[in-house]
Formats: structure tokens, sequence, C-alpha cells
């Protein structure tokens, strides 16, 4: 049974998405904990109507971002996760939580990376001109929205979108790869290996292995 943790700061529609799709295709998988650093975090709701133990380590609590790393990373250790799911999580991690838990953090960011870093990213996307955005799911490193990328879904830029408008089509398309990007790592069809994600074949339950992850073979 792998263990994964997600780790959230708002609404948790991606979390429900992860939650919704484990449990449709019975993974054997088990989301030991929600992790939040906002109280409010309406995503808290969500884990406790799945059952899902929920803590909050609360970011305001801390001097520093170190001290606030540090914590989170102690309550995150007690729970031995094979995977941690950044699902919404704004927060920006210090180095040394990357290297703590390198190689097993996943985060969905709301554009075709390398395009459109860090906040606003539909807006950006609206400003650019471009015909095309998305998502991608990637590997946390120290660097913004940098670390090699795992999965990306492309959406339409309509003439008459607006930042909301396209955010809502993006998020459609964040709920259909991340679960998928989730499941084909901890059934062990992706792998990391010299800072490059590599398809290692028909995993132990990633039925739900789609196109859209487009990786060299092994």
């Amino acid at each position: 049974m792998k263990r994964l943790v997600v780790v959230i700061s708002g609404r948790g529609s991606n979390l429900d998405a992860i939650v919704s799709r484990r449990t449709a295709e019975n993974w054997p998988v088990d989301i030991a904990m929600v992790i939040s650093n906002r109280p409010q975090a309406q995503g808290l709701a969500v884990a406790a109507a799945h059952g899902i133990d929920c803590r909050v380590v609360d970011h305001t609590g801390f001097l520093t971002r170190e001290a606030f790393d540090a914590a989170l990373g102690d309550v995150l250790d007690a729970q031995a996760p094979d995977l941690i799911a950044l699902a919404g999580f704004m927060r920006i991690l210090s180095p040394a939580f990357c290297a703590r838990f390198n190689g097993r953090m996943l985060n969905i960011h709301p554009s075709l990376l390398p395009a459109f870093r860090g906040m606003h990213t539909h807006q950006q996307a609206i400003d650019a001109g471009v015909q095309v955005h998305g998502c991608t799911v990637h590997a946390v490193m120290p660097e913004l929205d940098h670390g090699p990328i795992l999965a990306q879904a492309a959406v339409p830029v309509l003439s008459d979108d607006d930042a909301p408008r396209l955010a809502a089509r993006v998020l459609d398309a964040e709920h259909q790869i991340y679960p998928m990007a989730v499941a084909a790592v901890l059934s062990g069809r992706c792998r990391l290996a010299h800072g490059r994600w590599v398809d290692s074949g028909r995993g132990a339950f990633d039925h739900a292995f789609h196109s859209w992850l487009m990786l060299p073979a092994a």
C-alpha cells in the first residue's frame, strides 16, 4: 500500500479529483493526510468529507520561511509518504525542504511550462496573445515552477476569454491529468532518473495512464 500526502492552501478541487479517482479505480493507495498552511482552507472540509486525516501547519505562526518548512517537513516525515502532491499550495519552498523530499514531490502549475511561471498565469496568457494555454505536472525543485515535466494538457484560448473563463477551462484539464500523473508515479510506471521522467512500462495499477503523459522509454 503506497502512502500519499496532499498539501493544500485553498479550495481543494485537485485534492477532490485525486481522491475521487483513487476511489473509483480502487488504487492501492492510502491518502495518509491532507495538510494545509491555512486554517480556513476549504480543502480541509473536502478532506474531512472523504474521511481523510487533516493537519494545519499555519505559516503565520513562524518567524521565517525556513522555520515553517522545518515544521511542515516534520509533519510530512511522520507520515512516511511515498509521494507528496502539492495541490494549490501557495508557498515557495526553501532549497533545504526541496532537498529533504527530493524526488517525492509533484506540483501542478496552471500554464504550459516553461511559459508563464509565477502568479496570474491566465491573464499572462491572454496578454501574450497565445492561442494555446494549459497546465503542467512537474517534479518540485528549489527554483519556482521548474523541475522535470511529467504531464501537460493544452486548452484553447478563445477570442472572448477573460482570465476567469480561461482559468475554469484549465482547471478542468488539471482535474484530468493530476490524478493520472499521481497514479503513474505511485504505480511505478513513471520514475525520475538523472533529472528526467522515464516511462518504465505498465505499472501496478495505473490503468488511468493517458497519452498526455508523453515520456521516453526507460
